[in-house]
């Protein structure tokens, strides 16, 4: 089942959206958003899903479908924690800081938690008061769960996913170093996110949901150009269930919450951070990797960060070409 909301009010309207992305049809009937389906989800969950058969059937009255319409998912959220799941990705944005990987990262999650009150639309512009910050998308997996107990072990913690979507979690670079100086975190540096026009149920991608990973490949691109087309499952050092888990261990997590796979990133066939996709390598889903790769082989960066007018894209197909979540593009202004 693939539902969406409508860019209608601060929470959105809820629909359920045909498989190949090209119809949808009203869901308030049975919960006027998201969240209220997934607050109510033993309820809901059969009155979607009979909804969702109808639409594939064609008995119930359906509306053409545009992603430019939707807001994210959830337009706004009770949690955002961005998770380390691949350890790749860590290594190389801190030895681009100068900064050495403590080997606890590679069996401890490394996790923050993002402003979730004003996500970005899969459409909507990035705002960028000043390029000099250095803005960045990162290309990403992310879950939303139902109710978590707090302790849960890891096999609660994968009952409680109830879907699946993609994220830009937009960074400001250049801020970043200064806040983490103070020991405090990300603040600045952490803008709003924005998630892919739909989120699926697990049961929705069959063979690319093993319960733990999505076993797929993430296309980003940059004005046009395929920037990365990482494999999810390969090089995840913390599956989905131990970033929830990670995020419950002191505290539960209410319906609702969404958590993120980190930047997704495969190390090259050597070991090594990989190559670009004009070099024959999957590329990467950030443009801080390209940069600190740049930087071991010519000794400074080349690329730059975001500037204004340029234009990202998200996205993941499956095995017949179709896409999944649909796309985030999304360009920067000013």
């Amino acid at each position: 089942m693939k539902l969406a909301s409508l860019n209608q009010g601060r929470d959105g309207r809820l629909v359920v959206v045909s498989q190949d992305l090209t119809r949808y049809a009203d869901a308030s009937h049975i919960e006027l958003t998201l969240q209220a389906a997934l607050d109510n989800w033993k309820r809901a969950l059969p009155r979607l899903e009979s909804l969702a058969s109808e639409v594939e059937l064609g008995s119930t009255a359906t509306e053409r479908f545009h992603e430019r319409e939707c807001a994210s998912p959830l337009p706004r959220a009770y949690q955002w924690a961005d998770g380390s799941a691949y350890v790749n990705h860590v290594q190389l944005v801190r030895k681009a800081r100068g900064v050495e990987l403590p080997e606890t990262f590679w069996t401890d999650p490394l996790m923050y938690q993002g402003g979730s009150d004003s996500f970005l639309g899969p459409r909507d512009p990035i705002p960028l008061s000043d390029p000099d910050w250095g803005c960045d998308m990162e290309g990403e997996i992310a879950v939303i769960t139902g109710d978590v107990r707090a302790g849960s072990d890891h096999d609660q913690a994968a009952s409680a996913i109830r879907l699946i979507m993609l994220a830009n979690d937009v960074s400001l670079r250049n801020l970043i170093p200064e806040e983490l100086a103070k020991g405090f975190g990300f603040f600045q540096s952490k803008p709003s996110s924005s998630f892919s026009p739909v989120c699926v149920t697990p049961d929705e991608l069959g063979p690319m949901w093993d319960g733990n990973r999505l076993h797929g490949v993430l296309t980003v691109r940059l004005n046009g150009e395929t920037f990365g087309h990482a494999h999810t499952a390969v090089d995840m050092t913390f599956d989905f269930p131990t970033l929830i888990a990670h995020a419950a261990r002191t505290r539960p997590l209410s319906a609702g919450t969404i958590v993120g796979s980190g930047t997704v990133s495969n190390r090259g066939p050597d070991g090594g951070p990989g190559e670009a996709v004009k070099d024959g390598g999957v590329g990467y889903s950030c443009i801080a990797e390209l940069r600190m790769v740049e930087t071991i082989l010519s000794g400074a960066p080349k690329t730059p960060f975001l500037q204004r007018g340029d234009r990202v894209e998200i996205e993941m197909l499956d095995d017949r070409g179709r896409s999944i979540f649909g796309r985030i593009e999304q360009t920067v202004a000013g």
